[in-house]
């Protein structure tokens, strides 16, 4: 915010004040000193002039004081100091050897000529001292000059005393009328720089003020500005420099901005998160993916530590993680969804080595950890499947070895049993061979234009005709069919959806109970066909679900082995309908029965098209 200056805050104002103040100091000083000279020249001047007359009445005393007639030397003394009385003199007395007073300029004060003075500055004066004093008249309260001087014979004898009180006051009252005239100068002086110090000052502080501006918008964004060059003094200069810095910092500001905007575009389609934080480690940056993977908002994140927004404020503490951590496996996994993340650490450090902070970048290795699990229990599995046939197999084969094959009751049997483990050591084989197919995208499918209603009751025909001539099977089942009544054409690859069917079919009869009905449904639904085949069984727990299209996943191990599965119908199976870009899933009640959905893209044809 702008605050407005106030003038005595101004520039402007202390400009003019600084010029009035050394104005003035200046005047004073020279003031001081002049007034100073000026009162001593006027004393000295004074009282030298008052010494010359005083010298020429000395001389002119002489002679009347050595006068023997006393009559005739009071009246010669009293007409010489009377002609000497006159302008400053107050009073001026002459007194003998003897120390009485002769004669005083001093009308009031004539009776005490011829009376012996009490002056102790006189008869000090009459051993030959001169003294001089100035003092205050306590009557008048004006200063008083006293000049007590000895009159000397030609032989050196002390023959007198010039007693002589002058008015030294006029010269201060002078002195004081020309301090007035001075400083009455001084202050006409002080008006006069004043309104020049505020236009010298001005011309200054304009400058400085649009300068001022200019700095104000470029703070705010406006560069369009440009301040007015006056001179080519300093301040012309400095002028000259803001505008090229305004067109600099204009330039770099664009610079920034689209360097900003990149770096907020790359932040911003990456797949990965990213984290940055100051020195104390508090987010100062985070990007939506950042957001996404770690369920927080920007602003939730923004001024958090990163141990708390990552939780391991548990095991390390800022320093360690920025002193012995380069990666780290994060857990953020929950009931309802699997979220495993990586974070690589990098240290943001100046050239002097200084750490002004930390990047964190979080990539989603969630699918990377799912398939090396998923590889390492596929090795597994295969092993154990494989490990199961070929070590009853070898048994076998040991005991035909030992001499059971001479046997012609044993034998056959155990020969069966061989041949039984190696077709479905054979069968396991090719539903691997097949998913791998499947999982490097080199299944072929045939597709063609198939009457799904057909295809599905083809299906259906063959179960209901194994029932038929198998009558020493254990268990009984009956197939209903409900098919929508318009005929359903679709493009897909028909031996593949049998297999898919056959599969869904044979577990639906596994796992039926003695004389369960299995429902097939077949029904259009809007731009799909979906297809829904039910069974009476066990059913599925709620847990396993989830995973029951997983290879080699079973829910009762044991049984599904005894049965002959090898645990990959169904994954087979999801592979070929997600080739078909269908779907399939599984509806569960345990003790009650499953039901298989397999939905598969369908957009209706008229006949006309046909024909």
């Amino acid at each position: 915010m702008n605050k407005k200056i106030r003038f005595f805050q101004s520039i402007h104002f202390k400009i003019a004040v600084i010029f009035v103040l050394l104005l003035l100091v200046a005047l004073e000083i020279i003031g001081a000193y002049f007034i100073r000279q000026l009162e001593e020249q006027m004393v000295s001047n004074f009282k030298d002039e008052v010494h010359d007359r005083v010298v020429l009445l000395e001389y002119n005393l002489k002679t009347s004081l050595t006068n023997t007639d006393e009559k005739e030397k009071k009246k010669e003394v009293q007409g010489l100091l009377t002609d000497f009385s006159g302008s400053n003199i107050i009073e001026a007395q002459a007194v003998d050897s003897n120390g009485k007073v002769v004669g005083t300029s001093d009308i009031s004060n004539q009776n005490s000529v011829g009376q012996k003075t009490p002056n102790t500055e006189i008869k000090q004066a009459l051993l030959g001292n001169q003294r001089e004093q100035t003092y205050t008249d306590k009557t008048t309260n004006k200063r008083v000059w006293r000049l007590v001087s000895p009159i000397f014979s030609d032989d050196g004898n002390t023959i007198g005393v010039i007693y002589l009180k002058t008015n030294i006051e006029s010269v201060y009252t002078q002195i004081n009328n020309i301090t007035l005239i001075f400083f009455t100068g001084s202050a006409i002086a002080a008006l006069l720089t004043i309104l020049l110090a505020l236009l010298v000052s001005r011309t200054i502080t304009k400058p400085i003020s649009e300068m001022k501006k200019q700095a104000i918008r470029i703070a705010e964004g406006d560069f369009s500005g440009e301040v007015k060059i006056y001179g080519q003094d300093e301040l012309g200069q400095l002028a000259v420099a803001i505008n090229d810095l305004s067109t600099k910092v204009e330039e770099g500001q664009d610079s920034t901005e689209a360097e900003r905007r990149r770096l907020d575009s790359v932040l911003a389609h990456m797949t990965d998160g990213v984290l940055a934080t100051d020195r104390r480690g508090s987010v100062i940056i985070i990007n939506e993916t950042g957001c996404e993977l770690l369920s927080i908002t920007m602003e939730e994140a923004l001024g958090k530590s990163i141990l708390e927004i990552l939780d391991i404020e548990a095991e390390y503490t800022f320093r360690q993680l920025l002193e012995t951590e380069n990666e780290l496996t994060l857990d953020f996994s929950t009931p309802m969804e699997e979220l495993i993340l990586r974070a690589d650490f990098s240290l943001i450090q100046r050239e002097t080595g200084f750490i002004s902070g930390t990047v964190c970048v979080l990539h989603d290795i969630t699918e990377q950890e799912k398939t090396e699990r998923e590889q390492r229990e596929f090795v597994s599995n295969v092993s154990h499947e494989l490990r199961t046939p070929l070590t009853s197999m070898r048994s076998y084969l040991e005991a035909l070895s030992d001499g059971a094959w001479k046997d012609p009751d044993i034998a056959p049997q155990f020969l069966e049993v061989t041949q039984d483990e190696t077709e479905r050591m054979i069968r396991l084989i090719n539903d691997l061979l097949n998913l791998s197919r499947m999982d490097a995208g080199k299944g072929k499918m045939e597709l063609e234009f198939v009457n799904l209603n057909e295809l599905v009751g083809h299906v259906l025909n063959r179960f209901d005709m194994m029932l038929q001539n198998n009558e020493e099977t254990e268990k009984r089942y009956r197939i209903e069919r409900e098919f929508t009544k318009r005929d359903i054409w679709v493009e897909i690859d028909a031996d593949k959806v049998i297999q898919v069917l056959d599969n869904i079919m044979n577990n639906a009869v596994k796992y039926s109970p003695d004389g369960g009905i299995i429902s097939c449904h077949l029904e259009e639904q809007q731009h799909s066909v979906v297809i829904s085949i039910s069974d009476q069984g066990l059913g599925v727990p709620k847990k396993d679900v989830p995973h029951i299209f997983d290879r080699f996943f079973r829910v009762d191990k044991a049984r599904a082995r005894s049965m002959g599965g090898t645990g990959l119908g169904l994954a087979i199976s999801k592979e070929v309908i997600l080739a078909h870009k269908g779907k399939i899933w599984l509806e569960s009640i345990e003790g009650k029965g499953s039901t298989f959905y397999i939905s598969l893209p369908y957009e209706p044809y008229e006949e006309v098209e046909w024909e």
